[in-house]
């Protein structure tokens, strides 16, 4: 039952998932917009390699150029895909984006104390499995995983003045923000009500081997919903309870898959490709955590 002390906390940890997101979540879809005012699919076609193992490459690496959390970036790639970019590459970028950004980067650095394994252990791990899934996407789906929507807005590329143009991105933004705003309200109203419901105590008591704790520890990433720049501070108070591998699962994996963000894919994307991404994210990250030493 719902008491009014759980109903202020729900309350009070809705509104900081989106006072958290809402600025990233803006970024993205201002970059979406400029996209689509300002980026040719000539100009696309001209930068993404046709080697797909080249461009998923290119597309894990670009990701550090864009500071935006896991929300924030769905927009981009939904409008870089539009654009004609291949879906392998997109989606490599997609995960790379919210982890090997400087931004995040450098929180993780300070998080920790300043030590530099955890930052190129949480970088390092998201290239590896952004990769392996962006290969493993390439050879699977063929065609576009888009949701048909409207997409009238698609029409006028890098035509009329600057300043047309300039006004052409504000009002894409503003279609984008309604279009993917829904679902994050939707998104961190679940993730608000599962940290209130899901007692973290319960969670800590199953991770008592080095598999079981990489597990809780990426379902808590799930339930938390955190943005990535500031999930290593949360993760960092887990430092004397859960060994590096599973700390690092929770940096990863949090900042690839969470609640309000899979609304957000599933906005974008079809649905069973959205569960197999997450399925491949799950496996990846999970594997990899248990290849990091443990101290």
């Amino acid at each position: 039952m719902l008491n009014m002390q759980s109903f202020l906390q729900l309350n009070t940890i809705f509104i900081s998932i989106l006072i958290e997101a809402i600025p990233f979540v803006l970024l993205g879809v201002f970059i979406s917009g400029f996209i689509q005012m300002f980026i040719t699919e000539e100009m696309i076609a001209k930068i993404i390699p046709k080697n797909r193992f080249l461009a998923v490459l290119l597309a894990t690496i670009v990701g550090a150029l864009f500071p935006a959390c896991e929300c924030g970036i769905v927009p981009i790639v939904r409008r870089l895909l539009l654009k004609g970019v291949p879906l392998h590459a997109g989606i490599a970028f997609m995960l790379t984006g919210p982890v090997i950004n400087p931004l995040v980067l450098f929180s993780t650095y300070v998080a920790f104390g300043n030590k530099w394994d955890m930052m190129l252990y949480r970088g390092g791990l998201a290239m590896v499995v952004a990769f392996i899934v962006g290969i493993i996407l390439s050879y699977q789906f063929k065609e576009n995983q888009l949701i048909e929507r409207n997409t009238s807005v698609h029409q006028h590329t890098g035509e009329g003045t600057f300043f047309q143009k300039l006004k052409g991105t504000c009002r894409h933004a503003v279609d984008e923000f309604f279009s993917v705003g829904k679902y994050l309200i939707l998104g961190a109203f679940i993730a608000s009500a599962a940290q209130i419901f899901i007692k973290t105590s319960t969670l800590l008591s199953i991770g008592q081997n080095d598999l079981s704790s990489s597990l809780v520890m990426m379902g808590l990433a799930f339930v938390l919903s955190l943005c990535s720049e500031a999930d290593a501070f949360i993760a960092s108070s887990f430092s004397s309870t859960f060994s590096l591998g599973s700390l690092i699962a929770f940096l990863v994996y949090g900042a690839m898959v969470d609640i309000k963000n899979t609304f957000m894919m599933l906005e974008a994307f079809k649905k069973r490709f959205v569960f197999i991404l997450i399925v491949y994210i799950s496996v990846l990250v999970l594997i990899g955590s248990l290849f990091i030493p443990f101290k």
